[in-house]
């Protein structure tokens, strides 16, 4: 039962909505402000047309998978995407209209008009009705949940970095040689150019096996707790792994190339490869992204096997390998750690956030309090 000061109100009658007016091909690398698309990703751009506090809500997606963001800052948007603005701030904050929206994006999926892209038109969009408390209240449930979502944002960031520093550690020490010792160390010809004398260049088909994934038929298909990989990462559970992990997966159909890593056990679909090796994995997973896999198929994308066994690999002695691979599972030890966390508060959140927002829990000095 929602609080006695509640009140339940369309969306029609609380907020403007306002769209971009840019293209999808606006986006540049690096670009100097957000632009938000109808992508989950929040893409990059030179120009800004907004500089506000407000909810940018997608308004196309083949999927009816609309992304949901909250921003305040400078800023441009797609010509698809809804700038969402409460029309009074004394009844209506941004923040809270954000956290309001969130539980009504499977409700406003369904309501999706189209057929091979769902789309989200201002009547739907003005005829959804959410439930909002005293502004106080309001303020006190958006600080909650944005103190879940900095401490998520900010595990994110420091796994971004733990992420790089193992990269950078990879370039430094097997692209341009400055490992432990490398100043004793003369340099020699080979096939992929000069390289430190005591080092090997052998072909992929020496060192590896890429292995096929299993289809998955429908039928088949049952939950569980083991990951199931494709080409574009994990797309699902099953209840039978595949593969015993840690494991790496190889995109073969599709996302051509993508390598991802798995700790834990895992079933992978037979639009990817996964590796098994004579070297060790947590090395080749920061060796295979650099290898120039070939498209087999300009109609459907897919890796040649046969030509990902011809290319050469750089294999350094077994020594530096492994104090390789310990700093770098240190690090990689450290972000699954951090991974770990951010699911436990992503799932806590999102425990909270309907309770928040039915009244069933109350809050009192930024402390939720269960009332029913």
């Amino acid at each position: 039962m929602l609080a006695s000061k509640w009140r339940t109100a369309k969306l029609g009658e609380l907020v403007y909505f306002k769209t971009g007016k840019l293209d999808s091909n606006a986006a540049v690398p690096d670009g100097n402000y957000p632009f938000f698309t109808c992508s989950q990703e929040t893409l990059r751009t030179n120009t800004y047309s907004f500089d506000t506090e407000c909810v940018l809500l997608g308004g196309n997606n083949a999927n009816g998978i609309f992304p949901l963001k909250y921003f305040h800052g400078k800023f441009d948007a797609y010509q698809r995407t809804y700038i969402v603005k409460p029309r009074d701030s004394e009844q209506l904050t941004t923040k809270f209209l954000y956290y309001a929206l969130r539980p009504k994006l499977s409700e406003l999926r369904s309501f999706s008009t189209g057929a091979a892209t769902k789309f989200l038109t201002l009547t739907i969009l003005n005829e959804t009705a959410i439930e909002i408390p005293l502004l106080d209240e309001q303020r006190r449930i958006a600080s909650i949940l944005s103190a879940y979502d900095e401490l998520i944002e900010n595990n994110q960031r420091r796994i971004r970095i733990l992420e790089e520093m193992a990269r950078s550690l990879y370039r430094e020490w097997f692209v341009h040689f400055r490992y432990p010792g490398h100043e004793s160390v003369s340099f020699v010809d080979s096939p992929l150019g000069q390289i430190p004398q005591g080092w090997e260049v052998k072909k992929l088909d020496d060192v590896l096996e890429l292995n096929y994934g299993k289809a998955l038929k429908k039928e088949d298909r049952r939950d569980g707790e083991y990951p199931v990989f494709g080409s574009s990462g994990v797309v699902g559970t099953h209840d039978t792994a595949l593969v015993e992990g840690p494991g790496i997966i190889v995109g073969r159909k599709g996302n051509v190339g993508s390598v991802f890593w798995c700790d834990d056990d895992f079933f992978v679909i037979d639009t990817a490869y996964f590796v098994t090796s004579s070297l060790p994995l947590r090395f080749l997973f920061y060796v295979l992204p650099t290898l120039n896999f070939i498209n087999s198929d300009a109609a459907v994308p897919g890796l040649s096997r046969n030509q990902a066994y011809t290319l050469g690999i750089l294999v350094p002695p077994t020594s530096l390998l492994n104090q390789f691979c310990e700093l770098a599972e240190t690090f990689e030890w450290q972000a699954a750690t951090l991974q770990r966390q951010t699911a436990n508060l992503r799932r806590t959140r999102d425990l909270l956030l309907p309770r928040l927002l039915s009244g069933q829990v109350a809050v009192f000095n930024d402390t939720p309090s269960i009332t029913a």
